[in-house]
């Protein structure tokens, strides 16, 4: 798609960048198109959970200066964070995962909503600071599930640990922002991204990942909430919004506000389309669908309206669900293969930022 968002090389070059969770799977790919772009990007995360992870697959370390904190750490951040002297923020650091916030409710809110609290007051003490994109979820959203999709002044709830700890953090968000850092000349906004894929996940419980893990040994995925409808994306997606977000913040800081990132609601998809798709790119998978929900609660059905985006930053997407899905699955194929993390990634990149 021509006319939509790429980031500019002129603007990002030499600029010192503070990225949270670089060594999870969005991080990661932020943070080897940070570095292509000529930014100077000191990294704050814990040690890679996964294993496989991108962070040593794609030698992420090389690009950036790591450091491992966990964001609990009030005192610690701090020390990174003016260490670091950040002119723009990207926070993405999180726990990120919808049912393992079951199991974990206490660490789940610590994180996401402590977490970003201690952040946010590292950067009062942060006078080079400009700019902070503060990336939450499209699960912000008091879910009705109506068929409509929610716009950034909707109601915000959650009834998932995951998805109310990323609620209160918007709270904590705007309050920081109004409170105190507007006054200082520091623009912070709020990031609101759909379902995300591509190459380089092997959490948990993503559907992508559990499908090439069942796969690639001839296993059988086993599908909980087929009907469920989500708005999917390619990472390169709200990458691209976030820096397009940053950018418009460092020349015009009244645009700090929450912003949706995401397909068309049009573009929103079932679970089972998905997995067709899924299954037609990598060429073979069985799949067993559950006749009923299993597990604790998830949403079923899930839009955001992203006019906002668009007219205001314009970001749209690049990649249809078609596309996004079949460049996912070509990067596990190719990378168990036993070809480098790192090249599929930029030539996804590239792929990417092609007119």
């Amino acid at each position: 798609m021509t006319g939509s968002f790429l980031p500019s090389p002129a603007f990002w070059r030499h600029k010192r960048v503070l990225l949270t969770g670089h060594t999870g799977f969005k991080g990661g790919w932020l943070a080897l198109w940070l570095h292509r772009l000529g930014a100077h990007v000191t990294g704050i995360a814990l040690p890679a959970d996964t294993t496989p992870a991108l962070h040593q697959a794609a030698r992420i370390d090389e690009l950036v200066e790591g450091r491992h904190c966990d964001i609990r750490d009030a005192a610690a951040l701090r020390q990174l964070v003016l260490a670091a002297r950040p002119e723009i923020v990207l926070h993405l650091a999180a726990q990120a995962l919808v049912r393992p916030s079951y199991a974990e409710p206490v660490a789940t809110f610590a994180t996401n909503i402590m977490g970003t609290a201690h952040l946010l007051d590292a950067l009062r003490s942060a006078p080079d600071t400009r700019v902070a994109v503060m990336v939450t979820t499209d699960k912000v959203y008091r879910n009705n599930e109506w068929p409509y999709p929610y716009r950034e002044n909707d109601a915000l709830g959650g009834h998932d640990p995951y998805s109310a700890s990323k609620a209160a953090s918007e709270l904590v968000i705007a309050s920081y922002r109004d409170a105190f850092l507007k006054e200082q000349g520091l623009a912070v906004a709020s990031a609101r991204a759909g379902n995300v894929i591509g190459g380089g996940d092997w959490s948990v419980d993503r559907l992508l990942p559990d499908a090439v893990r069942a796969w690639r040994d001839e296993g059988e995925l086993q599908v909980r909430r087929p009907q469920s409808v989500r708005p999917w994306q390619h990472v390169l997606e709200p990458l691209a919004g976030y820096l397009a977000l940053a950018q418009a913040l460092w020349h015009d800081p009244a645009l700090a506000d929450a912003y949706n990132f995401g397909p068309d609601a049009a573009e929103a998809a079932p679970v089972r389309t998905v997995i067709d798709l899924a299954q037609a790119a990598y060429g073979r998978g069985r799949v067993a669908y559950a006749a009923q929900p299993e597990g604790p609660h998830e949403a079923g059905l899930l839009m955001l309206d992203t006019a906002k985006t668009r007219a205001v930053l314009g970001a749209t997407p690049r990649w249809p669900l078609a596309m996004a899905v079949a460049r996912s699955m070509d990067w596990y194929r190719r990378f168990d293969a036993g070809e480098d993390a790192r090249t599929l990634c930029h030539a996804d990149i590239d792929r990417y930022s092609e007119p």
